[in-house]
């Protein structure tokens, strides 16, 4: 940690915004990145989060995908149109290799699952062009079908025939899934 901690104290420019509808979640993590050096600026909404990069350009974001009012890659880019050099970390609840390689292509450096760890959100943003390291403690394959499969469920109305039938699966079967709790 004290590698990272000097790190953050060389840096020119430590104004990071963070931009999450879940507010606990966006609370905490201002304060973890304030407890390590950074300058946060918090807000809930794309809205709000377009207006403040009209009048600063943040060198760090911390964006979600997924949110009410919008979706967090027009962030990004905007954030990338406002300063080329910002470093952005995209999070999300509902990860998928389609929405890693559009979150890239916004501009975003990394792209990380919802719940982050503080340091690895801190780790993505410092982090340089040689590639993240592999995660300590990578989810596991039945997370990462579990994570799957709610995503798919949410984008098919919480409708379980229909989703069943995107997954090719048993309708019985995805119920019974669907029942339990996630895996970790």
């Amino acid at each position: 940690m004290t590698d990272i901690a000097e790190v953050i104290a060389e840096l020119p420019d430590k104004t990071v915004l963070v931009l999450d509808d879940d507010a606990p979640l966006r609370t905490r993590l201002g304060r973890a990145l304030e407890s390590r050096g950074f300058e946060p600026t918090l807000v809930s909404g794309v809205a709000e989060a377009l207006a403040y990069l009209k009048t600063s350009a943040p060198a760090f974001a911390v964006v979600d995908m997924r949110l009410e009012g919008g979706n967090g890659l027009s962030v990004v880019e905007a954030l990338h149109a406002a300063r080329p050099d910002a470093r952005a970390v995209m999070l999300t609840g509902y990860g998928n290799i389609a929405s890693a390689v559009a979150a890239v292509k916004a501009g975003a450096v990394d792209y990380l699952p919802k719940p982050a760890d503080a340091d690895d959100v801190v780790r993505a943003l410092l982090a340089r062009e040689d590639g993240p390291a592999p995660p300590e403690n990578p989810m596991s394959a039945d997370r990462v079908r579990w994570e799957h499969i709610q995503r798919v469920y949410e984008l098919c109305g919480h409708n379980v025939s229909e989703t069943a039938r995107r997954l090719n699966m048993h309708r019985r079967t995805l119920q019974r899934i669907l029942a339990k709790r996630a895996p970790r």
